[in-house]
């Protein structure tokens, strides 16, 4: 989203007054075609109160001219605001860069995880409803389409040897991830190397590099930095780590081998399920 939407709710408020306004209607005569309380909408065009999906198709109905663009945004702003706040410049600079640098500790990055992986990820943090996760899954997953577009960046991924090996959700799920991490190694822009379970620089946390902005990452939230010298000390840390991880074909080769491992866990506990079952 544009820095004209930085806040969705008012913003989609914004052009549903505008476009009552060159109707011609009052509040009330609005809401008698929509089918909602001039209240309602009051509160929604000064963007005190998030849209529906229905007030959106609506929206739709009553202005045709439009052509959808009231449900249009309203399913992108789903996946803005369901976005932090910290997170969202970042995700504008990973958009529009031609190269992306990125390590990740201790877990797979999340342009690199399958939706069941994804989820069971998003689930553990604390307090998280269901449509929290739902939204935030949905987000995550939106910002992968970088990767197979026309045009995508060229994207360098250090993966962490213990993300291999650290069951996230099941082994079939497990076994599905690292299927999907070896094909996007195989992808022309993604270069995946896999770095061993060592002492390293990137102990101390994970971080990405875009083109002219660096994202760091903490337990607590993340935060996005434009200073030239702080990206080239990333650039620094991130060529420093990659110098100890194995090369792209050994990355590849130990990746297919964990989801060979993982593909014979999950067949393992599925035969101690069918023996247990009946016994």
């Amino acid at each position: 989203m544009s820095d004209g939407t930085s806040n969705p709710i008012r913003y989609f408020g914004q052009h549903v007054r505008r476009a009552r306004l060159a109707a011609g209607w009052t509040l009330a005569e609005f809401g008698q075609r929509i089918g909602y309380d001039p209240g309602q909408i009051s509160r929604i065009e000064n963007g005190k109160r998030p849209p529906t999906e229905l007030f959106a198709q609506m929206c739709d109905r009553a202005f045709p001219d439009r052509a959808g663009w009231f449900s249009e945004f309203y399913a992108e702003s789903r996946t803005w605001i369901a976005t932090p706040p910290w997170f969202r410049s970042w995700v504008e600079h990973e958009q529009h860069a031609a190269t992306l640098r990125l390590w990740q500790p201790c877990v797979l990055s999340g342009l690199l995880q399958t939706e069941e992986y994804a989820r069971a990820i998003l689930a553990v943090n604390p307090g998280v409803t269901d449509d929290q996760v739902s939204e935030r899954l949905a987000a995550r997953l939106a910002r992968q389409a970088l990767l197979t577009r026309d045009g995508p960046p060229a994207a360098w991924f250090l993966v962490d040897e213990t993300a291999l090996r650290r069951r996230v959700g099941s082994p079939n799920i497990m076994a599905a991830q690292l299927a999907h991490l070896a094909g996007a190694a195989r992808l022309p822009n993604v270069t995946i190397q896999v770095v061993p379970n060592i002492e390293h620089a990137g102990l101390l946390g994970g971080f990405a590099i875009a083109d002219r902005a660096a994202y760091v990452e903490t337990a607590v939230a993340g935060q996005v930095f434009e200073d030239s010298d702080i990206i080239a000390g990333l650039l620094t840390r991130f060529d420093t780590l990659r110098s100890e991880a194995f090369r792209g074909s050994e990355s590849l080769t130990l990746i297919e081998r964990m989801c060979e491992e993982w593909k014979a866990a999950g067949e393992r506990a599925a035969t101690q399920v069918t023996t247990a079952g009946n016994a």
